[in-house]
């Protein structure tokens, strides 16, 4: 328990840290917001409109320290205010309606990657210098070195508009109201197949070659030959010994990459016309619509920070080491 309030106190002095970086950095960006908002909608306004505007913004004159009190007292209240370039949308609502496609997305194919990668990875290495081991890192990760948005596109090209197995893009079909029944659902997962695959190809390589090369030094311990030599299994020696301590490495790479699934995948929103949040950033930053742009980091710290959080806490669990340690 000592361990873990350890790690959750540094955890929180991360958050406050990127809590105020976040405050900081948008007042730092060159341009007029509310001036360009101004000019995309040819309204006439009053000084006295453009100074209340600014200050619902968080872009007035204020000093800098009230500010920052007034920013972290909306952030613990779930006010993350009013988004420039849709108002008078809350940012908060802006990013609800959006989140849940992008996990959905980047969740999918990271589990997928993940899952599929690490027994891809076991198994290659448990017969180092086979078929296996000889063909596959090498491929998948010429595969995923090509540009993503080339792959993406051709997979588009030659599956949707060639093929037509698939369709050509958004998260289900337009014209379709949303709604909790298995019709919805598999059209959901039907616009799904395509983009997560193309994630896919393009990540699995990094999971597989990571999981081999962490295999190979595992096997070459003692507590593997001690495990041979008592006429264990093969198989319970491989997964029960080997894969699981040969986990402790990729289970940190996944708690990062659980938590920039938050973030999206910008080129694959893009491409497949998805909508989630990597698109709303792009979208946040082309028209310097601050509120939102803060509101998408913090969303994406803090959930990088939760999910390496709860990684510390499984390696309490999976690690013995740590708990002697501790």
């Amino acid at each position: 328990m000592r361990y873990v309030l350890r790690r959750f106190g540094s955890y929180l002095i991360a958050f406050w840290a990127s809590l105020t970086l976040n405050f900081l950095l948008p007042k730092l960006v060159p341009g007029d917001p509310v001036g360009r908002m101004f000019n995309q909608i040819s309204t006439t306004v009053t000084p006295d409109q453009v100074e209340q505007l600014r200050y619902l913004f968080g872009l007035d004159d204020a000093p800098l320290w009230q500010q920052y009190i007034r920013y972290i007292g909306n952030v613990f209240t779930g006010n993350l205010g009013l988004s420039i370039s849709q108002f008078p949308t809350p940012v908060s609502a802006v990013i609800g309606a959006q989140i849940g496609w992008t996990v959905l997305l980047g969740g999918t194919a990271l589990l997928i990657a993940f899952g599929l990668g690490n027994l891809l990875g076991i198994m290659a290495a448990w017969r180092h210098g086979g078929v296996l081991d000889s063909v596959l890192p090498p491929v998948l990760i010429l595969v995923g070195s090509f540009p993503y948005f080339w792959l993406a596109m051709g997979a588009l090209y030659l599956f949707a508009a060639t093929l037509g197995w698939f369709p050509l893009g958004q998260a289900f079909t337009l014209g379709t109201t949303p709604e909790w029944s298995w019709s919805f659902v598999g059209d959901v997962l039907y616009h799904l197949v395509l983009p997560a695959a193309t994630i896919v190809i393009v990540s699995i390589g990094g999971w597989v070659l990571g999981m081999r090369n962490t295999m190979i030094a595992t096997t070459a311990e003692d507590y593997i030959t001690m495990a041979r030599a008592k006429g264990l299994r093969n198989g319970r020696i491989m997964y029960r010994y080997a894969a699981r301590n040969a986990m402790l490495p990729a289970l940190t790479s996944f708690g990062m990459a659980l938590g920039f699934v938050v973030g999206g995948a910008l080129l694959t929103e893009v491409v497949f016309s998805y909508p989630g949040l990597g698109y709303q950033l792009l979208r946040a930053v082309t028209t310097l619509d601050y509120p939102l742009m803060q509101g998408l980091f913090l969303t994406i710290t803090a959930a990088v920070l939760i999910t390496n959080f709860l990684v510390d806490i499984a390696y309490v669990r999976l690690d013995p080491r740590i708990r002697v340690a501790r």
